[in-house]
């Protein structure tokens, strides 16, 4: 007992000289034994969290600073102890009652013969830099929504070809309607059969606004599993009088074993409507030919999903391959140059990468890859 004792007491005093070296930083720097009781507490702690040394050695340490862990501590302990060490992200509370988020490195001392003694724990503070990740992506988000109206904007004529489809059916159907009943003899079959047409008219309508109010979101990612068939017909939908008016010919070839991919659902519609557009503006720009446009969704490889928007417009110089991508170039007369810099980095947060692809012939290819979802439950 008095062996261990000593032995403690040596490895607590080299954990001392090593972390005196380290009282001159910044850093967080303290020592800890297996019941994470403080025994040593750096200058760099007392400026970090605000407790004095007497204040803080002796308090167990998880207690004083209302540690939040990424994982269950009996995880982290477990892989502690199997491995030396242990690093990851804590949630550590200050003296007055404000939070900090740190870089966490735990180094397991031993003794002579191998058993733990005591864990040395240095931490970084990382709040400015989380702060500073969340304003930029708070700043992404709202970016991507304003560009998302602007396509919507370019859409319009679009979009308001579709909506009064259903609108001037559901005004000639009611009218018939209403012929039906007013005869000498009332067709009750008749009138029956616009009602239904009336009723069905006035969902596609509802659709339509309900699509574009999706789109029109201005919300947090909500990522989860997502067909992708369901959401490339919805864009198929919203641009497909753009095409008629175009005289472009829209194919889809989507492969039948194609899986769930993980993603969220309005930014990956976004991507796609602005791939779509831009697909057919580069078509619009050629005066004659066949205007094809081709829309594959296929398996990549085990855990991937490919997607991709082939044309037959003016195509894409090999120069310019990497150019099209960087915010604020633009081969459009009136464009921002923002729309492929966005998809690029909507994708890139969704684990993906979209590139292009020029053809030999006319037109080109622009795609980019999906994470597959993972097995449900």
């Amino acid at each position: 007992m008095q062996e261990r004792t000593a032995d403690l007491n040596q490895a607590n005093e080299t954990l001392r000289e090593r972390a005196d070296l380290l009282d001159l930083t910044h850093d967080t720097v303290f020592v800890r034994d297996l019941r994470d009781v403080i025994t040593y507490w750096n200058h760099g702690a007392v400026e970090r969290y605000g407790w004095p040394k007497a204040e803080a050695v002796g308090q167990v340490s998880h207690a004083l600073l209302q540690t939040i862990f990424p994982a269950p501590l009996e995880e982290i302990h477990a892989e502690l102890l199997g491995r030396g060490r242990w690093e990851g992200e804590l949630v550590h509370t200050k003296r007055d009652s404000t939070q900090v988020v740190v870089a966490s490195r735990w180094a397991l001392q031993r003794d002579a013969q191998g058993s733990p003694l005591a864990i040395l724990e240095t931490n970084n503070d990382l709040t400015e830099r989380k702060r500073a990740e969340e304003a930029l992506q708070q700043a992404q988000t709202e970016l991507a929504h304003v560009t998302r109206v602007l396509t919507l904007g370019e859409l319009a004529a679009s979009i308001a070809h579709e909506i009064n489809q259903p609108l001037a059916a559901i005004v000639t159907n009611g009218s018939a309607g209403l012929r039906w009943l007013a005869g000498a003899t009332p067709s009750l079959d008749d009138a029956r059969e616009a009602l239904q047409c009336i009723i069905d008219d006035g969902q596609r309508a509802s659709e339509v606004i309900t699509r574009i109010r999706a789109l029109l979101r201005n919300t947090a990612t909500e990522k989860g599993r997502l067909d992708l068939p369901p959401l490339v017909y919805e864009i198929v939908r919203l641009t497909q009088p753009e095409c008629v008016r175009q005289r472009v010919t829209l194919r889809l070839e989507m492969a039948a074993d194609l899986p769930p991919v993980w993603g969220d659902r309005v930014q990956l519609q976004q991507v796609l409507l602005n791939l779509v557009l831009n697909a057919l503006e580069a078509m619009a720009r050629v005066a004659q030919g066949r205007r094809a446009l081709v829309i594959r969704a296929r398996p990549e490889t085990v855990d991937t999903v490919l997607v991709a928007v082939e044309d037959t417009g003016v195509g894409i110089a090999p120069e310019h391959l990497d150019q099209i991508f960087t915010a604020f170039y633009t081969t459009k007369a009136q464009g921002l140059g923002m729309g492929l810099a966005i998809s690029r980095t909507l994708i890139e947060q969704h684990g993906g990468r979209l590139w292009a692809v020029p053809h030999d012939g006319p037109g080109a290819t622009v795609q980019f890859t999906l994470r597959t979802a993972p097995a449900a439950g």
